[in-house]
C-alpha cells in the first residue's frame, strides 16, 4: 500500500525551510530546531524530518530486471575533471536498431540515487540509451544515504564535477551505439547542469529538459545552442525568481525554448520518493519530456 503523504499535508512555511536545507543554506541541527513548531499531534520534529526524506521503496516504475532494457555500471574517463566518473548505462532491447538516441540523467546534489536511476530506466523503456553518471564518485560514490550524500557533495570541487558530467555526455554520444544525437535532462542540480551543458556544449548538445535547475549567467546564454525545455514550479521561490532574467536573454538570443510552471508544485515535484511529489505536474512534465525528445530526436 502506498502511504506516501502529499505535499499539501505541510505547510509552507516548513517547505521553504526545507528547500534551504537540503541546498546547503541551512545546516541539519538548524532546520531541527526551526521545524519543532511543526511537530505537533504525537509527531516528533526527527520524525517529522524524516517524513520529508525521500523513501525509495515506494516508487520505481521500471524494474530493474525489466526485460526490455539492459543493465551496465561504467566508468568514464574524465581527465579534465576528477579523472573518472561512474555511472549507471541502461540499454533498450531492441534488436530492430542497432543505433540510438541518447539522454544523460543528472541527478539532485546528493549524488547517483536510486530515483534517479529509476529515471535512466523509464527513458530506456521509451527507446533511448540513458546514462545516469555519479558526481560523487571521487568521493567514493553515492553513500545509500541521503543527508551523507549531501555532505559528501559539498567535498567535490565543482567545476571538476561539471567537467566530469561534460566527460559523460561526450562520451555518450560518441559510443558507437548512439546515433550522434544527445540531450540531457536533469534535476535540481542537474537541472543547473542540463543549463549549464547546454551553455557549454553548444551544437553537440541537441536537447536539454532541466527541472528546476539554477539558470546560467545571462551573457553565457548566447553560447546555447541546443532546444531547451524547462519545467519549473510555482512555489519554488529561489528558482522563479531567476526566470526572469534567464527568459529576456532567451529572447535576446532567439534560443529554441519552452517553458512551463507547475501551478502549486514544489520545488523537487517530479521525485516520487518525496511528499514533494505531484503526480499531476510530474505527470504533465514527464509527457512533455518524451514529446519534445522524440520530437528533436526523430
Amino acid at each position: 500500500m502506498d502511504k506516501r503523504k502529499s505535499s499539501q499535508d505541510y505547510p509552507q512555511e516548513l517547505w521553504n525551510l526545507f528547500d534551504k536545507f537540503v541546498h546547503g543554506e541551512m545546516d541539519r541541527r538548524s532546520f531541527f530546531v526551526s521545524a519543532q513548531k511543526f511537530a505537533i499531534g504525537g509527531i516528533t520534529a526527527a520524525a517529522l524530518i524524516d517524513s520529508l526524506s525521500p523513501n525509495f521503496a515506494l516508487a520505481a516504475e521500471v524494474d530493474k530486471a525489466d526485460k526490455r532494457i539492459k543493465i551496465e555500471s561504467v566508468t568514464v574517463d574524465s581527465p579534465k575533471g576528477n579523472k573518472t566518473i561512474k555511472g549507471t548505462l541502461v540499454l533498450p532491447v531492441n534488436p530492430k536498431s542497432k543505433t540510438f538516441p541518447v539522454i544523460m540523467v543528472v541527478h539532485e546534489n546528493r549524488g547517483l540515487n536510486p530515483y534517479i536511476e529509476d529515471v535512466a530506466r523509464r527513458l530506456a523503456v521509451a527507446g533511448y540509451i540513458a546514462f545516469a553518471p555519479d558526481g560523487l564518485t571521487s568521493v567514493g560514490g553515492y553513500p545509500g544515504d541521503e543527508d551523507k550524500g549531501r555532505e559528501l557533495f559539498k567535498k567535490v570541487d565543482e567545476e571538476k564535477m561539471t567537467q566530469d558530467f561534460e566527460a559523460a555526455a561526450r562520451w555518450l554520444k560518441a559510443r558507437p551505439d548512439s546515433n550522434g544525437k544527445l540531450g540531457v535532462v536533469g534535476f535540481c542540480y542537474g537541472g543547473k547542469i542540463a543549463n549549464t551543458l547546454a551553455v557549454r556544449m553548444g551544437v553537440d548538445l541537441q536537447a536539454a529538459v532541466p527541472f528546476y535547475g539554477s539558470q546560467p549567467e545571462a551573457s553565457d546564454v548566447s553560447k546555447i545552442r541546443a532546444s531547451l525545455l524547462i519545467h519549473d514550479a510555482s512555489l519554488d521561490e529561489r528558482i522563479v525568481k531567476g526566470w526572469p532574467a534567464f527568459e529576456a536573454a532567451l529572447k535576446a538570443n532567439k534560443v529554441d525554448y519552452s517553458h512551463f510552471t507547475y501551478e502549486g508544485a514544489q520545488h523537487g515535484f517530479h521525485n516520487d520518493t518525496t511528499p514533494r511529489f505531484d503526480p499531476k505536474a510530474a505527470g504533465l512534465a514527464w509527457m512533455r519530456t518524451l514529446e519534445f525528445f522524440k520530437k528533436h530526436f526523430s
